[in-house]
């Protein structure tokens, strides 16, 4: 059985569009953004389209959204460093404070696109100061924020983009570092410091503006890739989560960050589709040129073809971040 079909996501928000190429069924889970993601692979042509200059200071940025022509970036201001205790964790089953908190403020930002400020709110609770990945579920952005060090707490906050209102949904005994709700499933999905555990919790949505509310306690289970470390999540299509990270790893004749975005199957917990980014801020030059493109704040739509995606990132470098698109076409070599 064939399906004449798709669904396309507005905003996080599925909604009907017209007659494509037929796909199988087990596609009918995707959206435009999933289905051309899962035809990328290694040999992708990525085409730089544009690197927007942000005159305001960015701060480390974090989580990216974008609303038809509005942006939004979480992004952590550091004012004090944090001092390791000598603890050791292994960041998955021991849930051991390394570090001192330090100090700083979390932000959101929302600007246009040709990089004006429009608007921001701080996020900061104490010691509570780190906002990480944010998403949009096509009403509310949520956006976390945790202590700047592992195994810690987070205030997991939902922001209204047109007002920027935020109200503190509720508050998790972990670091949390990235999250999406899980609209069809009524759940919220969040990852750990370095991606290790990945939590689910069950929300009961509020009527109206009323705060949404957490009926089970959260549960975690264990990541099973380990190649990156997830650093900003999305919601997509039917119960899936576009995931952007980075890891490091040292060679023999030297250290090389490794950068990827994920496709993760909210129903089992497993990566559906896995594109490994091998390219760079500055594409390998300036300050920082070994700053992977997927080290932190992206987002990902659909791009001018029907076969291409539209990526934008926001990795900063010595706090502060421009604005990168690329378009990214699959190989037409099948």
């Amino acid at each position: 059985m064939l399906l004449v079909g798709t669904l396309v996501s507005v905003g996080g928000a599925a909604a009907a569009d017209g007659p494509v190429a037929e796909l199988p069924l087990r596609r009918s889970r995707d959206d435009d953004t999933t289905r051309v993601f899962e035809l990328v692979d290694g040999n992708a042509i990525w085409q730089h389209v544009q690197t927007l200059s942000i005159p305001w200071r960015t701060f480390h940025t974090q989580g990216l959204v974008k609303i038809g022509d509005v942006f939004f970036v979480s992004a952590v201001e550091v004012l004090a460093p944090r001092i390791s205790n000598g603890t050791v964790t292994d960041t998955l089953y021991d849930f051991s404070i390394d570090r001192s908190p330090g100090a700083g403020r979390g932000w959101l930002f929302e600007f246009d696109a040709q990089g004006n400020l429009l608007g921001k709110i701080e996020l900061t609770a104490g010691d509570v100061y780190h906002p990480g990945g944010i998403d949009f579920d096509g009403r509310d952005l949520w956006v976390p924020v945790c202590e700047y060090r592992p195994n810690s707490r987070s205030n997991i906050y939902r922001v209204n983009p047109k007002t920027l209102e935020a109200e503190l949904v509720f508050s998790a005994a972990d670091a949390i570092g990235a999250v999406v709700h899980n609209r069809h499933a009524g759940t919220l999905h969040g990852v750990s410091w370095g991606s290790r555990r990945i939590w689910t919790w069950k929300i009961e949505p509020g009527q109206g503006r009323r705060k949404p509310r957490v009926v089970t306690p959260g549960r975690w289970e264990p990541n099973p890739q380990s190649y990156v470390d997830y650093q900003d999540c999305h919601s997509h299509g039917i119960e899936y989560m576009l995931c952007g990270g980075v890891a490091r790893y040292s060679t023999p004749v030297g250290s090389f960050a490794l950068g990827g975005l994920d496709l993760v199957d909210l129903r089992s917990g497993r990566r559906q589709h896995q594109v490994s980014v091998n390219l760079f801020i500055d594409e390998g030059s300036g300050p920082n040129p070994a700053l992977s493109l997927t080290h932190n704040a992206f987002w990902a739509e659909p791009g001018p073809r029907r076969d291409s995606l539209r990526l934008y990132f926001m990795a900063e470098s010595d706090n502060q971040a421009d604005l990168l698109v690329y378009d990214v076409t699959r190989s037409i070599e099948r």
